[in-house]
């Protein structure tokens, strides 16, 4: 199956900033069954974007805007190609809880075991934990796929009902959130098990989720979070708490990291003292097939022309107004609260 994604990202000003530096992680991996087949990211004023690969293989883009400017817009355009696979089992064998210990022992993922940013236990989480009798028993797929139910079954979907840098326990306390903190919240109960387990942020294409009523994250109209946990024999398998679903060829993944701290869309910094509103509009949509891929590289970059900034590359001017930290990664959840 292919996919077409466009995610457009637009940051307005009430007065113009001098500068602007950003980092924007939206290039879907390539990996497994899903190969990112183009990726293409147009900025407005025009700048140069440069990329790197992080240590856990993400795609980071990042640029600078170093002239006043009204308004930032970024926008992405993916083609991905995502096989179908195999169903993950229902269970596995009991002895792979003796497996997951020598993957540990053996293996680097201290990273995914030890508490994160926004996966940190609480008092309320070990009472969620006795809840759900999360413990290590019968098998380890088993108990994930109980997780997955309990989280889904436990708390009510509610959009804007927490904040981007909210604990996990604000949802734990009112029984409501979004799909990022169900996934800090399994996240967290996983790892006591002592299972490797991470987050993931990406979409999910367009379609109802047959034999489990109607989907609470809509598909294809905003990012989308799920986790990660390592099981031996079957490396990563995805679980999505929000649907109660293990992953499947409907998930695309854009990043992933220990929680949402590691792998905003947006982040990103501006110089001045005006506030900032941002919007965000994603359309994910099946296409029949691919559409003129570049067969030498895996994505392009382009560089947007201006809308009435300044030139690229004229230097910043002189100010003495700070670098502040930018609200996007708040806001940014907004659009992730659709899903």
């Amino acid at each position: 199956m292919y996919y077409s994604i466009q995610h457009h990202t637009k940051f307005q000003y009430s007065e113009p900033v001098s500068e602007t530096i950003m980092e924007v992680r939206l290039c879907p991996r390539t990996e497994w069954t899903q190969h990112c087949m183009s990726f293409e990211i147009e900025v407005t004023p025009r700048v140069r974007v440069f990329e790197y690969r992080d240590h856990l293989g993400n795609t980071v883009h990042h640029f600078n805007v170093p002239n006043r400017h009204s308004d930032l817009a970024i926008t992405t355009n993916s083609l991905v190609e995502v096989q179908p696979f195999l169903t993950w089992p229902d269970s596995v064998a009991p002895s792979a809880w003796e497996e997951i210990d020598q993957i540990v022992a053996r293996d680097d993922y201290w990273e995914m075991l030890m508490p994160s940013h926004y996966a940190q236990p609480s008092p309320r989480l070990v009472e969620l934990a006795a809840k759900l009798h999360v413990v290590r028993r019968d098998d380890p797929m088993t108990v994930l796929r109980q997780i997955n139910t309990g989280i889904y079954e436990s708390f009510q979907y509610l959009p804007l009902s927490t904040r981007v840098d909210s604990p996990i326990d604000d949802a734990l306390r009112n029984g409501k959130g979004v799909c990022q903190d169900f996934a800090h919240i399994m996240i967290t109960l996983v790892r006591q098990l002592r299972i490797p387990c991470r987050y993931v942020s990406g979409y999910v294409a367009p379609k109802e989720f047959g034999g489990e009523g109607q989907a609470r994250a809509r598909a294809g109209e905003a990012s989308h979070a799920w986790v990660e946990a390592m099981l031996p024999g079957l490396g990563w398998v995805g679980f999505d708490p929000t649907n109660n679903r293990t992953v499947g060829d409907r998930h695309i993944r854009c990043a992933v990291g220990r929680d949402y701290f590691d792998v905003p869309p947006t982040k990103g910094l501006f110089r001045g003292a005006a506030a900032e509103e941002m919007t965000v509009h994603v359309n994910v949509q099946p296409v029949d097939g691919p559409q003129k891929p570049d067969a030498a590289f895996p994505y392009a970059v382009k560089e947007a022309g201006g809308n009435g900034g300044t030139p690229a590359g004229r230097p910043a001017q002189a100010s003495r107004a700070p670098m502040q930290v930018f609200d996007t990664i708040r806001q940014q959840q907004q659009q992730q609260q659709q899903q």
